[in-house]
């Protein structure tokens, strides 16, 4: 079974970017309430989806880095479209067809293919006991599920040439699949030369790609794809020094809070998430986020016994029989919306028309968003900002209403007992005036700061400064 990586099993198999801490805390990004998608899956290691893909991030002082998982074959699945589940049978052992299959689809990739043993023992087992007693390599058959006889072929011509360069495969095995995943991928470049005329054997040479050098086409993908995903070509350290010079209680948190920007994330992901935030808390959101991908998106892959998927597409937010099924799933009324809002946007702009929204101004995304069911000030705003590149949009809710008035202006919806069109214009009017075009980041870094989660680095922070008093 794969797992889910982790750094000090093996630095050199990872990749990683050049990204200050200043410029990004992951603990603070992907669990402050942007995204409802990414789990701390060790400690300061985080698994989520970004561009159809599985990632586990996590980051020293100076360095961001990242580990990306290959997707399942799609000729491998056993999926059903729109709103049922993965078809399962019991096998009389305990254990469903559709987790056999999932297991099956990995060991195939990962070069082994288990059978029952009839004896609670599978022969993928038995095959990594009979290794350690032998050379420690692994010789494969073609599954015809996913692996090609010429992963086979340069394993034998290995054995018949040269001596093979195994990786341990004791309690490190995921790892060690991981890289021959790597190399298939392109991870790792491989390259055979033939070494003579009519000679059947290949000199096999791997390139081992630092870590902090330019790496593989792949690499460099996977590379601008993480730097925009945090928009990381945003000097963060710049604009902290603007809204320090600006607002004095905003440097004060920014001490304790450093490393807070905005994900840059698929708008349909995006909006459909907000759309499930209304009267809700962040663990709950997530929950039904998570419900969400595994009944109707595509399978990615499974790590851990975690099942990791696709946003759903608009069509299949869209299908007959989805409402129903969100209600089942505890989305009580925001299930009408999501379908709702699918449907519109299907039928009325085109599966497109997200992301076109990109190309508007603030006031006409905000505007055209603000007609989709179940979308209202605070959800237009969310999506503005953390999908549709609006760096001045201020979502508004009651928390920041209280923030406002206790941290900026008293006088901010005085009089008033719920958050009016009125007050919520007043109160994004004055941040923007405040802190400028990139407002909305600025209200982040404040909002982050007032959630309980995190209410524990403030009393570090203070430690810290009665310490250096000392």
């Amino acid at each position: 079974m794969s797992r889910h990586a982790v750094l000090s099993a093996g630095a050199s198999l990872w990749r990683s970017i050049s990204c200050p801490s200043a410029e990004l805390r992951l603990d603070l990004v992907l669990n402050c309430g942007q995204s409802f998608r990414w789990r701390e899956t060790s400690e300061g290691h985080w698994t989520g989806v970004i561009a159809g893909r599985v990632w586990t991030l996590t980051q020293t002082q100076d360095r961001l880095w990242y580990w990306t998982y290959p997707s399942e074959p799609r000729e491998e699945r056993e999926t059903e479209r729109g709103a049922e589940r993965v078809k399962t049978e019991p096998t009389g052992e305990g254990e469903t067809q559709g987790v056999t299959n999932r297991r099956e689809e990995k060991r195939g990739r990962g070069s082994i293919k288990t059978e029952p043993t009839g004896e609670g023992e599978t022969q993928g087992v038995t095959n990594r006991r009979e290794e350690k007693r032998g050379r420690g390599s692994i010789k494969t058959e073609p599954t015809g599920e996913g692996e090609t006889q010429g992963v086979t072929n340069r394993r034998e011509e290995k054995r018949g040439a040269e001596r093979v360069k195994t990786e341990p495969t004791g309690e490190k095995e995921g790892v060690t699949s991981y890289t021959e995943k790597k190399r298939r991928r392109g991870r790792e470049l491989i390259k055979t030369e033939p070494m003579g005329e009519g000679d059947g054997a290949r000199e096999v040479k791997t390139e081992e790609v630092s870590p902090q050098g330019e790496g593989s086409e792949q690499d460099r993908k996977e590379q601008a794809i993480l730097r925009d995903y945090f928009q990381l070509s945003v000097s963060l350290g710049e604009l902290y020094e603007q809204w320090s010079r600006a607002d004095p209680h905003f440097k004060q948190v920014s001490e304790t809070f450093t490393g807070v920007r905005i994900l840059r994330q698929d708008p349909r992901e995006c909006l459909f998430s907000f759309i499930c935030t209304s009267n809700n808390h962040i663990s709950r959101i997530s929950g039904m986020v998570q419900r969400l991908c595994e009944r109707l998106g595509e399978p990615l892959c499974q790590l851990d016994q975690t099942p990791y998927h696709q946003f759903p597409t608009l069509q299949a937010l869209a299908a007959p029989g989805v409402e129903p099924l969100l209600r089942e799933l505890g989305f009580g009324y925001r299930a009408r919306f999501v379908t709702q809002s699918a449907r519109q946007i299907l039928e009325q702009q085109g599966p497109d028309w997200l992301e076109s929204l990109r190309d508007v101004t603030f006031e006409e995304a905000r505007s055209a968003l603000r007609k989709l069911p179940g979308v209202g000030a605070k959800v237009a705003d969310c999506v503005c900002l953390m999908s549709l590149d609006k760096a001045e949009s201020v979502p508004v809710d009651t928390h920041v209403w209280q923030i406002a008035r206790r941290d900026y202006a008293s006088q901010l919806g005085a009089g008033h007992k719920s958050l009016t069109d009125r007050v919520y214009h007043d109160i994004g009017d004055h941040f923007r005036k405040l802190w400028g075009p990139y407002a909305g980041w600025a209200h982040s870094v404040l909002f982050c700061a007032d959630l309980k989660k995190f209410q524990n680095l403030k009393a570090e922070e203070q430690v810290k400064k009665k310490g250096r008093k000392r």
